[in-house]
């Protein structure tokens, strides 16, 4: 007897491509410098740049700044895991241009320093009061990020709302009702 072996269904979305990735070099404590993992710098920039929805250097220079500073541990030191993580958030997120760009870093920023103020709360560091504190940060930065993405929701969507207004003329002793109204004509 044979086993029938099922064939893979179709991918609903389009397959996935590798995530842009770095490798940070120390500078100081503060101060990591990000180079390319496979030594491709001018194949790696113009990736950096395709995954922020940007042409300028400058812009990708300040947001690889700005991603260390929010990608660091609780012991204080910047994690390459986390830039790397928050570099693929970024680049789901599918920028088209630098406002979208932009709002896609705050997004990555504010998730990775959510789940380091969450990763706090479990341990009790400080007692009771550090934990409450420490609960009520990432309960405000959860819904930060939860009104990013409305934002960036709205931004490419649109925010408007469809109103349509009809003209109906009621006579003087007529009553009128506003809404839906379903009337369903029973057995005549």
């Amino acid at each position: 007897m044979t086993e029938k072996v099922p064939t893979p269904a179709a991918p609903i979305s389009k397959p996935l491509t590798r995530r842009i990735r770095v490798k940070l070099q120390r500078i100081d404590c503060n101060f990591s410098k990000p180079y390319p993992p496979n030594g491709d710098e001018k194949r790696w920039w113009d990736r950096l740049k395709a995954a922020l929805g940007t042409t300028s250097s400058d812009f990708v220079n300040a947001t690889l700044v700005q991603i260390q500073n929010a990608s660091r541990m609780p012991s204080g030191g910047i994690s390459e895991t986390s830039v790397n993580a928050v570099l693929a958030i970024i680049e789901a997120a599918e920028p088209k241009n630098e406002i979208e760009a932009a709002l896609a870093i705050q997004m990555a920023c504010t998730h990775a320093v959510t789940m380091a103020v969450l990763s706090r709360v479990g341990g009790a560091y400080g007692g009771d009061r550090h934990v409450a504190m420490m609960a009520s940060a990432g309960a405000r930065l959860l819904k930060a990020f939860a009104a990013q993405v409305e934002t960036m929701r709205r931004l490419r969507q649109g925010g408007t709302q469809v109103i349509r207004v009809e003209r109906i003329e009621v006579s003087d002793t007529a009553q009128a009702v506003i809404g839906n109204i379903n009337l369903q004509r029973q057995g005549v």
